[in-house]
């Protein structure tokens, strides 16, 4: 029987920080992808794919406690531009 399970040794972890986004928040959560010679990879530990769960679901409680305590937590905010009429910039 083929061995699927890939040893420490083989694989190489990266850092990396994905973003979560839920309403005005978005999250900075830092994970690592695990990188390794043969299957699916890069791809994310089991509990750094519940973490990023775990973001997502405080967010959309409006938990922002537990969502800061797993992510850097940013509120977005809209920017808007009042658009200028195309004949008035050819006016000078």
């Amino acid at each position: 029987m083929e061995e699927r399970f890939f040893r420490e040794k083989d694989m190489r972890r990266k850092p990396r920080t994905k973003l979560v986004q839920e309403g005005d928040y978005v999250a900075e959560v830092e994970v690592e992808l695990l990188q390794t010679e043969e299957g699916w990879a890069p791809y994310l530990s089991v509990e750094d794919a519940y973490k990023l769960d775990d973001v997502r679901d405080a967010l959309r409680r409006g938990d922002l406690q537990t969502a800061t305590r797993l992510a850097r937590v940013f509120k977005m905010t809209p920017v808007t531009m009042m658009r200028q009429p195309e004949n008035e910039s050819l006016r000078s």
